[in-house]
Order: C-alpha cells, then sequence, then structure tokens
C-alpha cells in the first residue's frame, strides 16, 4: 500500500472520530463533561502538526490536521461558549 494512501486512510479514521463528539456537543449545547485543560492543549497540538505538515509539504498531515482542528476547534468553542 502507498504510503500516502496509508496516511489517507489513517487521517479518516482519526479525524473522523471527532465527529460524534462534535455532532453531541452541538446538539445538546452540553460540554459539562468535556475537559477544558485537554481541549486546548489538544487544539494547540493539532495546530503545530498542521503547521509542520505545511512546511515539509505532506499532504495528508496537512489536510487532517486542518480537519481535525476545524472539528476539535468546533468543541473547544462550545466548551467555552457553554461551559
Amino acid at each position: 500500500m502507498p504510503a500516502d494512501l496509508l496516511g489517507y486512510l489513517a487521517a479518516c479514521c482519526t479525524t473522523g472520530a471527532f465527529l460524534p463528539q462534535v455532532w453531541q456537543a452541538w446538539k445538546s449545547r452540553d460540554t459539562r463533561a468535556i475537559s477544558l485543560p485537554m481541549y486546548l492543549v489538544f487544539v494547540t497540538g493539532v495546530l503545530f502538526w498542521l503547521i509542520y505538515g505545511l512546511q515539509i509539504n505532506n499532504w495528508p498531515m496537512t489536510i487532517a490536521n486542518l480537519v481535525t482542528l476545524l472539528l476539535a476547534g468546533t468543541v473547544l468553542v462550545l466548551k467555552l461558549r457553554y461551559g
């Protein structure tokens, strides 16, 4: 299996794993069980991975981290807004 294909498959799994969390938080507006420190650190780390992916011109990494940043960032914004 080509490395880029493996990267895209991994990206779909790990990024897609955030969809249920985003949907539940968006629908219920209940974010009490979500850890704010964890999401702050996670979103920061994903941003760094995104920048790294851009610097090394690795598209599977860049695309996956861009989408993950949007999804995890949405949860973070909902957490900040609804506590």
